[in-house]
């Protein structure tokens, strides 16, 4: 058996944003303001001459810069689950970890992997390899990205910001979340490569108002949300102590006190420098407080949306349009033939519909679908193993966001870029065992699908 079965489709910045400010104490060098400006250095980087892979000697690479021992105990993007588990109270974890109804949709996210085996090359020269990406004419030092994240402030200190700047650092996309507590603006004017992402209102003039907002601060790839026509069953959430409104209670008080590390670092430094966090990017104009009891007015119904508002927005939408949430072959057309520059497949990390299918069993017949529009995936992905396993069924990128998200959370803008070079460590030890120097060498060829026992 050689190849790939077919697999059956379901049809403003400042120097509190250091590692200190989520309670760590950086023990290696700190960062600059030079570390911390607009246009890196990186991504000016030219296709043609792509930069060898700082981690293919295979070992741990040497950055010269000494992790705190709390960071460098975590080996790899499942540990800073655990970690985020012990640091954060129980509703704030549980917001991120949670998932629909039964955890059906989310738990398969994972299991899809293992239907996948890699087919390896052997005495192949590897020592000059790398995972540098071409995306939307801007090269990425990794096939892999920052999926958005919504209330990511409320777990990490300015957490927005800390992603997008070791996004930045790292030289890969990180996408902002439309239900954020920092304005968008603040990230748009710490990272212009930084990408947003869009709940649309409910009602016309202020989608426009909004897409005008995002146009106007800078951001040049849009992604809009569609599978979210309503909100999704998070009784999990709820088990957790989680709501929204966030509602202050002794139960939370007690999770705090129990927390110190988040009480001072994240949640009391928060309410001390920038107040009580609004909702800030759902509208045009500012949002509610996350503790009003009017916030749920943020999230307007959207279950009216349709194709033409997606058409609508590629009229006045001047930069990239990425249409996040495609699961049917033909709803993938369709946005191509409206004028996406770009999809992801994705089930929301299985926060929406439990049951839905994983993004990984439809991905070969969307990337059929869209010809040479790029299409890329998030949902589910933990190791470099996923990531080239996604790349091998056609998918031109892969995004990542609990994980990240857990990173922010328990070593700040330190950990994020940690746990990103864990994870370029892996695709590069991946690649280099799996024989290939290049992301474009990761084909049908290199793997096989075991038979569905279902």
């Amino acid at each position: 058996m050689t190849g790939i079965c077919c697999v059956p489709e379901a049809n403003p910045v400042r120097n509190e944003l250091s590692p200190a400010s989520t309670g760590f104490v950086n023990e290696g060098v700190g960062m600059s303001e030079r570390d911390l400006s607009l246009g890196t250095a990186t991504s000016q980087r030219s296709a043609a001459t792509p930069k060898v892979d700082p981690t293919a000697t295979l070992g741990r690479p040497k950055t010269g810069t000494r992790l705190s021992r709390r960071l460098n105990a975590l080996l790899c993007l499942q540990d800073f689950e655990a970690a985020a588990r012990r640091h954060l109270p129980r509703p704030i974890f549980g917001y991120i970890f949670g998932a629909a109804e039964d955890n059906v949709s989310v738990s398969e996210n994972r299991r899809v992997f293992d239907r996948y085996r890699f087919v390896p090359r052997v005495l192949v020269d590897v020592s000059k390899r790398s995972q540098q990406t071409r995306l939307f004419g801007k090269t990425y030092d990794a096939p892999f990205g920052i999926a958005p994240m919504g209330i990511s402030a409320l777990s990490a200190y300015r957490g927005d910001l800390v992603l997008a700047q070791a996004a930045a650092q790292s030289n890969i996309p990180m996408i902002m979340s439309g239900s954020s507590l920092i304005r968008l603006e603040e990230v748009a004017q710490l990272s212009a490569d930084a990408w947003f992402q869009a709940y649309l209102p409910g009602d016309e003039a202020d989608i426009v108002a909004l897409i005008k907002r995002v146009e106007q601060a800078g951001f040049e790839n849009l992604v809009i949300t569609v599978d979210t026509p309503v909100p999704g069953n998070r009784e999990n959430n709820v088990r957790a102590g989680f709501s929204t409104p966030l509602r202050p209670n002794l139960r939370l008080a007690l999770d705090g006190i129990t927390h110190p590390r988040w009480m001072f670092g994240t949640f009391l430094r928060t309410l001390l420098r920038h107040g009580v966090p609004h909702f800030e990017n759902n509208y045009a104009r500012r949002g509610a407080p996350i503790i009003s009891p009017t916030v749920e007015r943020d999230f307007a119904s959207r279950g009216h949306l349709n194709w033409q508002h997606l058409a609508l927005i590629r009229r006045i939408w001047p930069g990239r349009l990425i249409v996040k949430g495609i699961l049917d072959k033909d709803d993938a057309r369709l946005a191509c033939e409206i004028g996406v520059d770009g999809l992801i497949v994705s089930n929301h990390g299985g926060r929406q519909l439990d049951g839905a299918v994983t993004p990984l069993d439809v991905l070969p017949g969307i990337v059929e679908a869209c010809g040479s529009i790029p299409v890329m995936v998030d949902s589910g992905f933990r190791r470099g193993t996923d990531v080239l396993k996604a790349l091998a069924l056609g998918a031109r990128f892969v995004f990542i966001g609990r994980p990240f998200g857990y990173a922010a959370a328990v070593g700040g803008a330190e950990g994020v870029n940690h746990a990103i070079n864990l994870l370029k460590e892996e695709v590069s030890r991946d690649m280099g065992m799996l024989g290939i120097c290049s992301v474009d060498e990761m084909t049908a060829q290199r793997m096989q699908c075991l038979p569905r026992c279902d």
